[in-house]
């Protein structure tokens, strides 16, 4: 199965250490702008640091590192990278 292929999930519900890809974002204008802003791109690879319940998720784009809330983050849909 291709990843274009896979199921998109949000990122609240991806375990740390996954790598994944960044398919869509689920939200109104305002939060995909600013997001896009961000650099949060479709095809977009980051590796999930840290997503524990009730705190915020932690990622990785290269060397930097990005806390989003869980509202935000559900917003963001991925597939894992295989």
């Amino acid at each position: 199965m291709t990843d274009k292929e896979k199921p998109m999930l949000p990122l609240t519900l991806i375990s740390p250490g996954r790598e994944v890809i960044l398919r869509a974002i689920a939200g109104g204008r305002q939060i995909r702008s600013r997001l896009t802003d961000m650099g949060f791109v479709p095809d977009l690879e980051f590796k999930v640091l840290q997503n524990f319940k009730p705190g915020p998720c932690v990622i990785s784009i290269g060397n930097a590192r990005i806390a989003l809330g869980r509202g935000v983050s559900e917003k963001i849909l991925v597939v894992e990278k295989e």
